[in-house]
């Protein structure tokens, strides 16, 4: 089992600094992560986006996240930050999504947000939302999302064709165990965070998101030497065999 197989992809989001997005960036970051939904703490407009945007190196992707916003509103912000990956977090239905995304012209992720205490049939959602790159797990609060606060990760089921993004009240502290729980029953998984490499809304903490993308390699690269171990066991075993 390679490093690669066990690499986990980190998001964060909720930037609206440009002192932010450079120590992301640093951190290790792969995509950042910019509000869109004007009532959020962390919003900011589609030209501050794409000024924020135009900081971040290649292979780092932007991320637009949007509620219940207008085919044409994505349209115009997409238009003005290259290479973005849009992130439907509201209420947004299947045909609303496939609308806003251009008919499949700009990729996107679709959140779910889970109620606490209770579950919803995610395997059901993400055939609904088939034609979304991923499917983002959040915990449902008020204001969709940003609200640091965890759901319960056993309410997952396997999902062996789904790419996921762990996210809801994520930080360095607890993602090795949302990584452990939920790398098994899903076919990637990547991990998103705001709230919990925060020094107030919105304005980010450097050392805490240092801490959470070198949690987060770590926990890949034990994983990692885990599947090499049961690797070498595996061809061990053959070759007693053999003999």
């Amino acid at each position: 089992m390679s490093e690669g197989h066990n690499r986990v992809p980190v998001k964060i989001c909720g930037l609206t600094r440009e002192g932010d997005v450079d120590a992301a960036v640093a951190a290790g970051a792969d995509a950042v992560g910019f509000v869109l939904y004007p009532p959020s703490p962390r919003y900011v407009t589609p030209e501050r986006a794409a000024e924020l945007a135009e900081r971040l190196p290649p292979f780092v992707t932007p991320v637009l996240l949007f509620v219940n916003a207008a085919p044409e509103q994505v349209a115009a912000a997409f238009a003005r930050v290259s290479g973005a990956l849009l992130q439907f977090h509201g209420d947004e239905t299947p045909e609303q999504c496939w609308a806003a995304s251009g008919a499949g012209q700009r990729p996107y992720l679709r959140a779910a947000r889970i109620p606490a205490g209770a579950s919803i049939d995610l395997a059901a959602f993400a055939k609904d939302y088939a034609q979304a790159r991923g499917v983002l797990l959040d915990a449902q609060v008020e204001g969709y999302g940003g609200g640091g606060t965890t759901f319960d990760w056993s309410l997952v089921p396997r999902l062996p064709d789904t790419h996921l993004v762990l996210g809801g009240g994520l930080t360095p502290e607890n993602v090795a165990g949302g990584i452990a729980a939920l790398r098994p029953r899903c076919r990637t998984l990547s991990v998103d965070v705001s709230s919990g490499v925060e020094a107030a809304k919105g304005i980010k903490d450097a050392a805490k998101m240092r801490a959470f993308v070198a949690a987060v390699r770590s926990t890949a690269a034990a994983g990692a030497a885990a599947g090499a171990a049961a690797d070498a066991d595996r061809l061990a075993s053959a070759d007693a065999g053999d003999g």
